[in-house]
Protein backbone atom coordinates (compact mmCIF):
# COMPACT_ATOMS: atom_id res chain seq x y z
CA UNK A 1 0.00 0.00 0.00
CA UNK A 2 3.03 2.31 0.26
CA UNK A 3 2.82 3.38 -3.39
CA UNK A 4 -0.94 3.89 -3.16
CA UNK A 5 -0.46 6.32 -0.28
CA UNK A 6 2.16 8.25 -2.25
CA UNK A 7 -0.18 8.57 -5.26
CA UNK A 8 -3.08 9.79 -3.13
CA UNK A 9 -0.87 12.25 -1.24
CA UNK A 10 0.40 13.65 -4.53
CA UNK A 11 -3.14 14.06 -5.81
CA UNK A 12 -4.25 15.96 -2.71
CA UNK A 13 -1.25 18.27 -3.04
CA UNK A 14 -2.33 19.00 -6.63
CA UNK A 15 -5.92 19.77 -5.57
CA UNK A 16 -4.74 22.10 -2.82
CA UNK A 17 -2.39 23.75 -5.33
CA UNK A 18 -5.35 24.40 -7.64
CA UNK A 19 -7.16 26.09 -4.77
CA UNK A 20 -4.24 28.44 -4.15
CA UNK A 21 -3.63 29.06 -7.87
CA UNK A 22 -7.17 30.34 -8.43
CA UNK A 23 -7.67 32.05 -5.06
CA UNK A 24 -6.92 35.55 -6.37
CA UNK A 25 -9.43 35.17 -9.19
CA UNK A 26 -12.16 34.55 -6.59
CA UNK A 27 -11.20 37.42 -4.27
CA UNK A 28 -12.56 40.29 -6.38
CA UNK A 29 -16.32 39.94 -5.83
CA UNK A 30 -19.11 37.58 -4.82
CA UNK A 31 -19.89 37.08 -8.52
CA UNK A 32 -16.34 35.77 -9.01
CA UNK A 33 -16.69 33.56 -5.93
CA UNK A 34 -20.10 32.11 -6.87
CA UNK A 35 -19.70 31.63 -10.64
CA UNK A 36 -16.30 32.91 -11.73
CA UNK A 37 -17.87 36.19 -12.79
CA UNK A 38 -19.47 34.35 -15.72
CA UNK A 39 -16.14 34.33 -17.59
CA UNK A 40 -15.28 30.64 -17.94
CA UNK A 41 -14.47 28.86 -21.19
CA UNK A 42 -16.62 26.04 -22.53
CA UNK A 43 -14.22 23.21 -21.77
CA UNK A 44 -14.08 24.24 -18.11
CA UNK A 45 -17.86 24.59 -17.84
CA UNK A 46 -18.47 21.35 -19.75
CA UNK A 47 -16.13 19.50 -17.40
CA UNK A 48 -17.92 20.74 -14.29
CA UNK A 49 -21.32 19.94 -15.83
CA UNK A 50 -20.10 16.41 -16.55
CA UNK A 51 -18.51 15.94 -13.12
CA UNK A 52 -21.66 17.21 -11.39
CA UNK A 53 -23.37 13.98 -12.52
CA UNK A 54 -20.34 11.85 -11.75
CA UNK A 55 -19.63 11.11 -8.09
CA UNK A 56 -17.96 8.26 -6.23
CA UNK A 57 -21.35 6.57 -6.46
CA UNK A 58 -20.57 5.79 -10.12
CA UNK A 59 -17.51 3.75 -9.11
CA UNK A 60 -19.27 2.18 -6.11
CA UNK A 61 -23.08 1.86 -6.20
CA UNK A 62 -23.20 2.11 -10.00
CA UNK A 63 -20.37 -0.40 -10.43
CA UNK A 64 -22.06 -2.78 -7.99
CA UNK A 65 -25.24 -2.60 -10.04
CA UNK A 66 -23.27 -3.27 -13.25
CA UNK A 67 -21.56 -6.29 -11.62
CA UNK A 68 -24.87 -7.91 -10.66
CA UNK A 69 -27.30 -6.71 -13.33
CA UNK A 70 -25.20 -6.13 -16.46
CA UNK A 71 -26.00 -3.52 -19.10
CA UNK A 72 -29.09 -1.98 -17.48
CA UNK A 73 -27.04 0.46 -15.34
CA UNK A 74 -25.90 2.23 -18.52
CA UNK A 75 -29.49 3.26 -19.19
CA UNK A 76 -29.32 5.69 -16.27
CA UNK A 77 -26.28 7.39 -17.79
CA UNK A 78 -27.67 7.32 -21.32
CA UNK A 79 -30.55 9.33 -19.86
CA UNK A 80 -27.96 11.86 -18.59
CA UNK A 81 -26.53 11.99 -22.10
CA UNK A 82 -29.97 12.75 -23.52
CA UNK A 83 -30.47 15.51 -20.96
CA UNK A 84 -27.21 17.20 -21.98
CA UNK A 85 -28.19 16.89 -25.62
CA UNK A 86 -31.33 18.85 -24.78
CA UNK A 87 -29.10 21.31 -22.93
CA UNK A 88 -27.08 21.86 -26.09
CA UNK A 89 -30.21 22.15 -28.21
CA UNK A 90 -32.20 24.47 -25.95
CA UNK A 91 -31.52 24.95 -22.23
CA UNK A 92 -27.82 25.77 -21.71
CA UNK A 93 -27.73 29.07 -23.60
CA UNK A 94 -31.00 30.20 -22.00
CA UNK A 95 -29.70 29.45 -18.53
CA UNK A 96 -26.68 31.69 -19.21
CA UNK A 97 -29.01 34.35 -20.58
CA UNK A 98 -30.88 34.58 -17.26
CA UNK A 99 -28.08 37.06 -16.37
CA UNK A 100 -27.89 36.16 -12.68
CA UNK A 101 -25.14 35.03 -10.30
CA UNK A 102 -27.08 32.31 -8.45
CA UNK A 103 -29.93 29.96 -9.44
CA UNK A 104 -32.33 31.39 -6.88
CA UNK A 105 -31.89 34.88 -8.32
CA UNK A 106 -33.24 33.40 -11.55
CA UNK A 107 -36.12 31.88 -9.58
CA UNK A 108 -36.82 35.30 -8.10
CA UNK A 109 -36.97 36.89 -11.55
CA UNK A 110 -39.34 34.18 -12.77
CA UNK A 111 -41.57 33.52 -9.72
CA UNK A 112 -41.07 36.45 -7.32
CA UNK A 113 -39.62 37.03 -3.84
CA UNK A 114 -41.74 34.55 -1.89
CA UNK A 115 -40.84 31.62 -4.09
CA UNK A 116 -37.20 32.68 -4.02
CA UNK A 117 -37.24 32.26 -0.23
CA UNK A 118 -39.11 28.94 -0.37
CA UNK A 119 -36.79 27.36 -2.93
CA UNK A 120 -33.66 28.81 -1.30
CA UNK A 121 -34.30 26.91 1.93
CA UNK A 122 -35.65 23.80 0.19
CA UNK A 123 -32.73 23.53 -2.26
CA UNK A 124 -30.12 24.08 0.44
CA UNK A 125 -31.60 21.28 2.55
CA UNK A 126 -31.77 18.94 -0.45
CA UNK A 127 -28.16 19.73 -1.40
CA UNK A 128 -27.08 18.62 2.06
CA UNK A 129 -28.90 15.30 1.55
CA UNK A 130 -27.50 14.74 -1.94
CA UNK A 131 -23.92 15.64 -1.04
CA UNK A 132 -24.24 13.40 2.02
CA UNK A 133 -25.09 10.45 -0.24
CA UNK A 134 -22.01 11.16 -2.40
CA UNK A 135 -19.70 11.51 0.59
CA UNK A 136 -21.10 8.36 2.18
CA UNK A 137 -20.39 6.40 -1.02
CA UNK A 138 -16.78 7.56 -0.97
CA UNK A 139 -16.41 6.79 2.73
CA UNK A 140 -17.66 3.22 2.27
CA UNK A 141 -15.20 2.54 -0.54
CA UNK A 142 -12.19 4.29 0.99
CA UNK A 143 -12.59 2.63 4.36
CA UNK A 144 -12.23 -0.77 2.70
CA UNK A 145 -9.01 0.21 0.93
CA UNK A 146 -7.35 1.61 4.02
CA UNK A 147 -9.01 -0.83 6.41
CA UNK A 148 -10.16 2.22 8.32
CA UNK A 149 -13.33 3.30 10.04
CA UNK A 150 -15.97 4.62 7.61
CA UNK A 151 -16.74 7.59 9.85
CA UNK A 152 -13.09 8.61 9.95
CA UNK A 153 -12.73 8.53 6.16
CA UNK A 154 -15.97 10.51 5.70
CA UNK A 155 -14.74 13.23 8.06
CA UNK A 156 -11.23 13.43 6.58
CA UNK A 157 -12.47 13.57 2.98
CA UNK A 158 -15.20 16.06 3.79
CA UNK A 159 -12.73 18.44 5.44
CA UNK A 160 -10.44 18.34 2.40
CA UNK A 161 -13.28 19.21 0.03
CA UNK A 162 -14.36 21.95 2.39
CA UNK A 163 -10.89 23.54 2.26
CA UNK A 164 -10.79 23.86 -1.53
CA UNK A 165 -14.35 25.18 -1.77
CA UNK A 166 -13.88 27.82 0.93
CA UNK A 167 -10.50 28.94 -0.38
CA UNK A 168 -11.14 29.60 -4.07
CA UNK A 169 -14.89 29.47 -4.70
CA UNK A 170 -16.20 28.71 -8.19
CA UNK A 171 -12.83 29.23 -9.90
CA UNK A 172 -11.18 26.55 -7.76
CA UNK A 173 -14.21 24.26 -8.01
CA UNK A 174 -14.44 24.37 -11.80
CA UNK A 175 -10.67 24.29 -12.35
CA UNK A 176 -10.36 21.21 -10.15
CA UNK A 177 -13.30 19.68 -12.03
CA UNK A 178 -11.37 19.97 -15.30
CA UNK A 179 -8.28 18.31 -13.84
CA UNK A 180 -10.43 15.69 -12.15
CA UNK A 181 -12.15 14.93 -15.45
CA UNK A 182 -8.72 14.02 -16.81
CA UNK A 183 -8.08 11.79 -13.79
CA UNK A 184 -11.39 9.99 -14.27
CA UNK A 185 -10.79 9.62 -18.02
CA UNK A 186 -7.30 8.19 -17.49
CA UNK A 187 -8.46 5.67 -14.89
CA UNK A 188 -11.57 4.62 -16.77
CA UNK A 189 -9.92 4.10 -20.15
CA UNK A 190 -6.89 2.29 -18.73
CA UNK A 191 -9.03 -0.05 -16.63
CA UNK A 192 -11.46 -0.68 -19.51
CA UNK A 193 -8.67 -1.65 -21.93
CA UNK A 194 -7.02 -4.03 -19.44
CA UNK A 195 -10.42 -5.52 -18.54
CA UNK A 196 -11.25 -6.26 -22.17
CA UNK A 197 -7.84 -7.85 -22.74
CA UNK A 198 -8.16 -10.09 -19.69
CA UNK A 199 -11.74 -11.16 -20.39
CA UNK A 200 -11.02 -11.93 -24.05
CA UNK A 201 -12.74 -8.99 -25.75
CA UNK A 202 -16.23 -7.45 -25.70
CA UNK A 203 -17.94 -10.47 -27.30
CA UNK A 204 -16.53 -12.86 -24.71
CA UNK A 205 -17.44 -10.40 -21.92
CA UNK A 206 -21.08 -10.35 -23.02
CA UNK A 207 -21.35 -14.07 -23.79
CA UNK A 208 -19.70 -15.18 -20.55
CA UNK A 209 -21.63 -12.82 -18.29
CA UNK A 210 -23.18 -15.00 -15.52
CA UNK A 211 -26.74 -13.88 -16.33
CA UNK A 212 -28.42 -12.36 -19.36
CA UNK A 213 -26.20 -9.34 -20.08
CA UNK A 214 -29.04 -7.07 -21.22
CA UNK A 215 -31.91 -8.24 -19.03
CA UNK A 216 -29.90 -9.13 -15.94
CA UNK A 217 -31.16 -11.43 -13.17
CA UNK A 218 -34.69 -11.63 -11.79
CA UNK A 219 -36.25 -9.88 -14.77
CA UNK A 220 -39.12 -11.81 -16.33
CA UNK A 221 -40.63 -8.98 -18.34
CA UNK A 222 -38.40 -7.18 -20.83
CA UNK A 223 -41.02 -4.47 -21.22
CA UNK A 224 -40.27 -3.34 -17.65
CA UNK A 225 -36.65 -2.64 -18.61
CA UNK A 226 -37.67 -0.64 -21.70
CA UNK A 227 -40.29 1.31 -19.78
CA UNK A 228 -37.81 2.07 -16.98
CA UNK A 229 -35.43 3.61 -19.51
CA UNK A 230 -38.19 5.77 -21.01
CA UNK A 231 -39.16 7.08 -17.58
CA UNK A 232 -35.51 7.67 -16.72
CA UNK A 233 -35.22 9.93 -19.77
CA UNK A 234 -37.95 12.14 -18.31
CA UNK A 235 -36.52 11.98 -14.78
CA UNK A 236 -32.97 12.96 -15.76
CA UNK A 237 -34.29 15.76 -17.95
CA UNK A 238 -36.11 17.17 -14.92
CA UNK A 239 -33.18 16.74 -12.53
CA UNK A 240 -30.46 18.13 -14.82
CA UNK A 241 -32.07 20.80 -17.02
CA UNK A 242 -33.82 22.97 -14.46
CA UNK A 243 -33.34 26.45 -13.04
CA UNK A 244 -31.63 25.14 -9.90
CA UNK A 245 -29.00 23.17 -11.81
CA UNK A 246 -28.51 26.08 -14.20
CA UNK A 247 -25.59 27.13 -11.97
CA UNK A 248 -23.25 25.04 -14.13
CA UNK A 249 -23.97 27.17 -17.18
CA UNK A 250 -24.07 30.50 -15.33
CA UNK A 251 -20.26 30.19 -15.27
CA UNK A 252 -19.91 30.32 -19.07
CA UNK A 253 -18.52 33.49 -20.64
CA UNK A 254 -21.33 33.74 -23.21
CA UNK A 255 -24.25 31.90 -24.76
CA UNK A 256 -22.12 30.09 -27.35
CA UNK A 257 -19.75 28.72 -24.71
CA UNK A 258 -22.71 27.54 -22.61
CA UNK A 259 -24.00 25.47 -25.56
CA UNK A 260 -20.54 24.07 -26.28
CA UNK A 261 -20.23 23.12 -22.60
CA UNK A 262 -23.45 21.10 -22.76
CA UNK A 263 -22.21 19.38 -25.93
CA UNK A 264 -18.93 18.43 -24.24
CA UNK A 265 -20.80 17.05 -21.21
CA UNK A 266 -23.03 15.05 -23.57
CA UNK A 267 -20.05 13.48 -25.37
CA UNK A 268 -18.21 12.65 -22.13
CA UNK A 269 -21.32 11.16 -20.58
CA UNK A 270 -22.20 9.16 -23.69
CA UNK A 271 -18.74 7.58 -23.99
CA UNK A 272 -18.43 7.12 -20.25
CA UNK A 273 -21.77 5.30 -20.03
CA UNK A 274 -19.99 2.29 -21.55
CA UNK A 275 -16.34 2.77 -20.59
CA UNK A 276 -16.93 3.14 -16.82
CA UNK A 277 -18.70 -0.19 -16.48
CA UNK A 278 -16.48 -2.45 -18.59
CA UNK A 279 -14.32 -3.43 -15.55
CA UNK A 280 -17.29 -4.51 -13.35
CA UNK A 281 -18.89 -6.30 -16.32
CA UNK A 282 -15.63 -8.15 -16.95
CA UNK A 283 -15.23 -8.83 -13.22
CA UNK A 284 -18.51 -10.78 -13.22
CA UNK A 285 -16.61 -13.37 -15.28
CA UNK A 286 -13.06 -12.87 -14.00
CA UNK A 287 -13.88 -12.53 -10.30
CA UNK A 288 -17.41 -13.92 -9.76
CA UNK A 289 -16.88 -14.00 -5.97
CA UNK A 290 -15.78 -10.36 -5.83
CA UNK A 291 -18.71 -9.38 -3.61
CA UNK A 292 -17.57 -11.94 -1.04
CA UNK A 293 -14.17 -10.27 -0.74
CA UNK A 294 -15.48 -7.62 1.63
CA UNK A 295 -18.19 -9.18 3.82
CA UNK A 296 -17.83 -6.31 6.30
CA UNK A 297 -19.79 -4.13 3.85
CA UNK A 298 -22.89 -6.30 4.22
CA UNK A 299 -25.44 -5.59 1.46
CA UNK A 300 -23.03 -3.06 -0.03
CA UNK A 301 -20.25 -5.64 -0.67
CA UNK A 302 -20.76 -5.62 -4.45
CA UNK A 303 -20.09 -1.86 -4.42
CA UNK A 304 -16.37 -2.59 -3.93
CA UNK A 305 -16.04 -4.51 -7.22
CA UNK A 306 -13.87 -1.79 -8.80
CA UNK A 307 -11.41 -2.20 -5.95
CA UNK A 308 -11.32 -5.98 -6.47
CA UNK A 309 -10.60 -5.47 -10.17
CA UNK A 310 -7.82 -2.91 -9.73
CA UNK A 311 -6.10 -4.93 -7.04
CA UNK A 312 -6.14 -8.11 -9.10
CA UNK A 313 -5.79 -6.92 -12.69
CA UNK A 314 -4.03 -3.55 -12.72
CA UNK A 315 -0.39 -2.60 -12.00
CA UNK A 316 0.68 -1.50 -8.52
CA UNK A 317 -0.27 2.12 -7.93
CA UNK A 318 -3.55 1.94 -9.83
CA UNK A 319 -5.56 1.57 -6.62
CA UNK A 320 -4.10 4.91 -5.52
CA UNK A 321 -5.00 6.42 -8.89
CA UNK A 322 -8.49 4.92 -8.64
CA UNK A 323 -8.96 6.43 -5.20
CA UNK A 324 -7.71 9.75 -6.56
CA UNK A 325 -10.45 9.46 -9.19
CA UNK A 326 -13.03 8.65 -6.53
CA UNK A 327 -11.91 11.61 -4.46
CA UNK A 328 -12.02 13.68 -7.66
CA UNK A 329 -15.57 12.64 -8.47
CA UNK A 330 -16.95 13.20 -4.98
CA UNK A 331 -15.00 16.39 -4.38
CA UNK A 332 -16.37 17.76 -7.63
CA UNK A 333 -19.97 17.07 -6.65
CA UNK A 334 -19.56 18.18 -3.06
CA UNK A 335 -17.56 21.38 -3.63
CA UNK A 336 -20.08 22.43 -6.30
CA UNK A 337 -22.86 21.93 -3.75
CA UNK A 338 -21.02 23.95 -1.10
CA UNK A 339 -20.26 26.80 -3.47
CA UNK A 340 -23.82 26.85 -4.80
CA UNK A 341 -25.35 26.76 -1.31
CA UNK A 342 -23.13 29.63 -0.26
CA UNK A 343 -24.34 31.74 -3.19
CA UNK A 344 -27.99 30.88 -2.56
CA UNK A 345 -27.81 31.72 1.14
CA UNK A 346 -25.88 34.97 0.80
CA UNK A 347 -27.74 36.40 -2.21
CA UNK A 348 -31.26 35.13 -1.56
CA UNK A 349 -31.51 34.94 2.25
CA UNK A 350 -28.79 36.94 4.04
CA UNK A 351 -28.59 40.01 1.76
CA UNK A 352 -32.40 40.49 1.45
CA UNK A 353 -32.68 40.18 5.24
CA UNK A 354 -30.18 43.04 5.72
CA UNK A 355 -31.83 45.17 3.05
CA UNK A 356 -35.18 44.83 4.83
CA UNK A 357 -33.52 46.31 7.91
CA UNK A 358 -32.11 49.16 5.77
CA UNK A 359 -28.55 48.07 6.52
CA UNK A 360 -25.79 48.91 4.07
CA UNK A 361 -23.82 45.86 3.02
CA UNK A 362 -20.61 45.80 0.96
CA UNK A 363 -19.70 43.12 -1.54
CA UNK A 364 -16.50 42.47 0.42
CA UNK A 365 -18.58 41.71 3.52
CA UNK A 366 -20.77 39.32 1.51
CA UNK A 367 -17.66 37.58 0.19
CA UNK A 368 -16.46 37.03 3.77
CA UNK A 369 -19.87 35.65 4.78
CA UNK A 370 -19.83 33.38 1.71
CA UNK A 371 -16.69 31.64 2.93
CA UNK A 372 -18.16 31.18 6.40
CA UNK A 373 -21.34 29.69 4.93
CA UNK A 374 -19.30 27.31 2.74
CA UNK A 375 -17.46 26.12 5.85
CA UNK A 376 -20.66 25.54 7.86
CA UNK A 377 -22.28 23.79 4.86
CA UNK A 378 -19.32 21.43 4.62
CA UNK A 379 -19.66 20.45 8.27
CA UNK A 380 -23.38 19.77 7.83
CA UNK A 381 -22.74 17.59 4.75
CA UNK A 382 -20.32 15.49 6.80
CA UNK A 383 -23.02 15.03 9.46
CA UNK A 384 -25.55 13.90 6.83
CA UNK A 385 -23.05 11.43 5.33
CA UNK A 386 -22.47 9.94 8.78
CA UNK A 387 -26.23 9.44 9.12
CA UNK A 388 -26.49 7.65 5.76
CA UNK A 389 -23.60 5.43 6.81
CA UNK A 390 -25.91 3.95 9.46
CA UNK A 391 -28.47 2.79 6.84
CA UNK A 392 -26.97 -0.67 6.36
CA UNK A 393 -30.06 -2.18 4.74
CA UNK A 394 -29.90 0.03 1.62
CA UNK A 395 -27.39 -0.45 -1.20
CA UNK A 396 -25.78 2.75 -2.50
CA UNK A 397 -27.71 2.38 -5.75
CA UNK A 398 -31.07 2.11 -3.98
CA UNK A 399 -30.20 4.99 -1.65
CA UNK A 400 -29.31 7.26 -4.56
CA UNK A 401 -32.42 6.38 -6.54
CA UNK A 402 -34.74 6.84 -3.56
CA UNK A 403 -33.37 10.26 -2.67
CA UNK A 404 -33.39 11.42 -6.28
CA UNK A 405 -36.84 10.18 -7.27
CA UNK A 406 -38.86 10.83 -4.11
CA UNK A 407 -37.45 14.23 -3.10
CA UNK A 408 -35.53 15.80 -5.97
CA UNK A 409 -38.07 15.34 -8.79
CA UNK A 410 -41.06 17.06 -7.09
CA UNK A 411 -38.82 19.89 -5.93
CA UNK A 412 -37.53 20.60 -9.42
CA UNK A 413 -40.68 20.19 -11.53
CA UNK A 414 -41.73 23.87 -11.21
CA UNK A 415 -38.16 24.90 -12.05
CA UNK A 416 -38.23 23.28 -15.48
CA UNK A 417 -41.89 23.60 -16.44
CA UNK A 418 -41.80 27.23 -15.30
CA UNK A 419 -39.56 27.97 -18.28
CA UNK A 420 -42.41 27.03 -20.63
CA UNK A 421 -45.59 27.79 -18.67
CA UNK A 422 -45.19 31.52 -18.24
CA UNK A 423 -48.41 32.59 -16.53
CA UNK A 424 -48.90 30.88 -13.18
CA UNK A 425 -50.23 32.21 -9.84
CA UNK A 426 -47.78 32.96 -7.02
CA UNK A 427 -48.78 29.87 -5.04
CA UNK A 428 -48.27 27.44 -7.94
CA UNK A 429 -44.60 26.45 -7.34
CA UNK A 430 -44.71 25.66 -3.63
CA UNK A 431 -48.13 23.99 -3.79
CA UNK A 432 -46.81 21.85 -6.67
CA UNK A 433 -43.85 20.76 -4.53
CA UNK A 434 -46.16 19.89 -1.63
CA UNK A 435 -48.35 17.83 -3.96
CA UNK A 436 -45.26 16.15 -5.41
CA UNK A 437 -44.03 15.03 -1.99
CA UNK A 438 -47.47 13.58 -1.31
CA UNK A 439 -47.32 11.73 -4.64
CA UNK A 440 -43.93 10.28 -3.64
CA UNK A 441 -45.35 9.08 -0.32
CA UNK A 442 -48.47 7.68 -2.00
CA UNK A 443 -46.47 5.71 -4.57
CA UNK A 444 -44.09 4.37 -1.92
CA UNK A 445 -46.73 3.29 0.57
CA UNK A 446 -50.12 2.92 -1.12
CA UNK A 447 -49.90 2.35 -4.88
CA UNK A 448 -47.18 -0.29 -4.65
CA UNK A 449 -46.07 -2.80 -7.32
CA UNK A 450 -47.98 -5.48 -5.37
CA UNK A 451 -51.19 -3.46 -5.63
CA UNK A 452 -50.57 -2.96 -9.35
CA UNK A 453 -50.14 -6.73 -9.80
CA UNK A 454 -53.49 -7.31 -8.08
CA UNK A 455 -55.22 -4.67 -10.21
CA UNK A 456 -54.04 -6.15 -13.51
CA UNK A 457 -54.75 -9.70 -12.32
CA UNK A 458 -51.21 -11.11 -12.30
CA UNK A 459 -50.90 -14.53 -10.74
CA UNK A 460 -47.14 -14.40 -10.21
CA UNK A 461 -45.62 -11.69 -8.02
CA UNK A 462 -42.93 -9.40 -9.35
CA UNK A 463 -39.33 -10.20 -8.38
CA UNK A 464 -37.55 -7.83 -5.98
CA UNK A 465 -35.68 -6.18 -8.85
CA UNK A 466 -38.86 -5.80 -10.89
CA UNK A 467 -40.63 -4.31 -7.88
CA UNK A 468 -37.89 -1.71 -7.43
CA UNK A 469 -37.99 -0.75 -11.12
CA UNK A 470 -41.79 -0.60 -11.18
CA UNK A 471 -41.84 1.52 -8.04
CA UNK A 472 -39.45 3.97 -9.72
CA UNK A 473 -41.65 4.06 -12.82
CA UNK A 474 -44.81 4.58 -10.78
CA UNK A 475 -43.20 7.41 -8.83
CA UNK A 476 -41.77 9.14 -11.89
CA UNK A 477 -45.02 8.60 -13.80
CA UNK A 478 -46.97 10.03 -10.88
CA UNK A 479 -44.84 13.16 -10.93
CA UNK A 480 -45.18 13.57 -14.69
CA UNK A 481 -48.92 12.94 -14.96
CA UNK A 482 -50.02 14.38 -11.61
CA UNK A 483 -47.41 16.79 -10.20
CA UNK A 484 -46.29 18.35 -13.49
CA UNK A 485 -49.83 18.32 -14.90
CA UNK A 486 -51.07 20.16 -11.80
CA UNK A 487 -48.43 22.89 -12.23
CA UNK A 488 -49.41 23.36 -15.88
CA UNK A 489 -53.10 23.54 -14.97
CA UNK A 490 -52.51 26.30 -12.41
CA UNK A 491 -52.32 28.69 -15.37
CA UNK A 492 -56.13 28.47 -15.37
CA UNK A 493 -56.11 30.31 -12.03
CA UNK A 494 -53.69 33.03 -13.16
CA UNK A 495 -54.98 36.58 -12.78
CA UNK A 496 -53.04 39.29 -14.58
CA UNK A 497 -54.55 42.00 -12.35
CA UNK A 498 -53.14 40.31 -9.23
CA UNK A 499 -49.71 39.61 -10.70
CA UNK A 500 -47.42 42.18 -9.06
CA UNK A 501 -44.37 40.53 -10.65
CA UNK A 502 -45.58 40.78 -14.26
CA UNK A 503 -42.99 43.40 -15.44
CA UNK A 504 -40.19 41.48 -13.72
CA UNK A 505 -41.32 38.16 -15.24
CA UNK A 506 -41.62 39.61 -18.73
CA UNK A 507 -38.14 41.12 -18.44
CA UNK A 508 -36.84 37.72 -17.36
CA UNK A 509 -38.24 35.92 -20.41
CA UNK A 510 -36.99 38.71 -22.69
CA UNK A 511 -33.46 38.22 -21.34
CA UNK A 512 -33.72 34.43 -21.59
CA UNK A 513 -34.33 34.74 -25.34
CA UNK A 514 -31.55 37.33 -25.88
CA UNK A 515 -28.02 35.95 -26.55
CA UNK A 516 -25.29 37.05 -24.13
CA UNK A 517 -21.98 38.19 -25.65
CA UNK A 518 -18.76 38.51 -23.64
CA UNK A 519 -17.05 41.93 -23.30
CA UNK A 520 -13.55 42.90 -24.45
CA UNK A 521 -12.03 42.24 -21.01
CA UNK A 522 -12.68 38.54 -21.53
CA UNK A 523 -9.40 37.89 -23.41
CA UNK A 524 -7.27 38.25 -20.29
CA UNK A 525 -9.52 35.86 -18.35
CA UNK A 526 -9.24 33.34 -21.20
CA UNK A 527 -5.46 33.57 -21.08
CA UNK A 528 -5.30 33.10 -17.31
CA UNK A 529 -7.56 30.04 -17.44
CA UNK A 530 -5.41 28.36 -20.08
CA UNK A 531 -2.14 29.28 -18.37
CA UNK A 532 -3.05 28.25 -14.82
CA UNK A 533 -4.82 25.06 -15.81
CA UNK A 534 -2.08 24.17 -18.28
CA UNK A 535 0.43 24.27 -15.43
CA UNK A 536 -1.76 22.19 -13.10
CA UNK A 537 -2.40 19.56 -15.78
CA UNK A 538 1.29 19.27 -16.59
CA UNK A 539 2.11 18.79 -12.90
CA UNK A 540 -0.40 15.97 -12.80
CA UNK A 541 1.07 14.48 -15.96
CA UNK A 542 4.56 14.52 -14.43
CA UNK A 543 3.18 12.80 -11.34
CA UNK A 544 1.65 10.01 -13.42
CA UNK A 545 4.90 9.77 -15.42
CA UNK A 546 6.79 9.24 -12.12
CA UNK A 547 4.55 6.23 -11.47
CA UNK A 548 6.59 4.41 -14.10
CA UNK A 549 9.25 4.07 -11.38
CA UNK A 550 6.96 1.78 -9.36
CA UNK A 551 8.22 -1.84 -9.62
CA UNK A 552 5.70 -3.20 -12.12
CA UNK A 553 5.94 -5.46 -15.15
CA UNK A 554 6.83 -3.72 -18.41
CA UNK A 555 3.19 -3.58 -19.50
CA UNK A 556 2.25 -1.89 -16.22
CA UNK A 557 4.89 0.79 -16.67
CA UNK A 558 3.70 1.26 -20.25
CA UNK A 559 0.14 1.88 -19.01
CA UNK A 560 1.32 4.71 -16.77
CA UNK A 561 3.56 6.07 -19.51
CA UNK A 562 0.71 6.29 -22.02
CA UNK A 563 -1.57 7.95 -19.48
CA UNK A 564 1.13 10.47 -18.61
CA UNK A 565 1.74 11.36 -22.26
CA UNK A 566 -1.98 12.01 -22.82
CA UNK A 567 -2.16 14.28 -19.77
CA UNK A 568 1.10 16.11 -20.57
CA UNK A 569 -0.07 16.67 -24.14
CA UNK A 570 -3.27 18.30 -22.89
CA UNK A 571 -1.33 20.52 -20.50
CA UNK A 572 1.12 21.54 -23.24
CA UNK A 573 -1.70 22.56 -25.59
CA UNK A 574 -3.30 24.67 -22.85
CA UNK A 575 -0.03 26.42 -22.02
CA UNK A 576 0.71 27.02 -25.69
CA UNK A 577 -2.73 28.51 -26.30
CA UNK A 578 -2.20 30.91 -23.37
CA UNK A 579 0.82 32.47 -25.09
CA UNK A 580 -0.40 35.64 -26.86
CA UNK A 581 2.46 35.33 -29.36
CA UNK A 582 1.15 31.98 -30.59
CA UNK A 583 -1.85 31.29 -32.76
CA UNK A 584 -4.45 30.08 -30.29
CA UNK A 585 -6.36 26.90 -31.06
CA UNK A 586 -10.08 26.99 -30.43
CA UNK A 587 -9.98 25.87 -26.77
Amino acid sequence: MFYEYIVIAGYFMLVIGIGFAFKKMADNSTSDYFRGGGRMLWWMVGSTAFMAQFSAWTFTGGAGKAFTDGFSISLVFFANTFAYFCGWAYFAARFRQMRVDTPTEGIKRRFGDQNEQFFSWALIVFSFINAGVWLNALGVFTSVVFDADVSTTIIATGLTVLFVSVLSGAWGVVASDFVQTLVVAVISIACAIIALIKVGGPVAMVNNFPVDFVMGPDMNYGLILVATFVFFLAKQMITIMNMHDSFRFLNAKDSVNARKAALLAMILMGVGSIVWFIPPWASATLYPDAAASYPELGNKAADAVYLVFTRNAMPIGTVGLLLAGLFAATMSSMDSALNKNSGIFVRSIYQPMLLKKNKEVSDKHLLHISRIVSFISGILVIVVALFFKSLKELSLFDLMMNVSTMIQVPLLIPLIFGLFIKKTPQWAPWVTVALGLFVSWFMANIFTPELLADIIGMENEFTRRESIDINLMLTIGGHIFITAAFFCLTTLFYSEEKDQYKPQREAFFADVETPFIADFAQDEFDRQQRDKLGSMVMYMGLGVFAMMLIPNPLWGRAVFGCCALAILGTGFLLKRSANPNKTQPAL
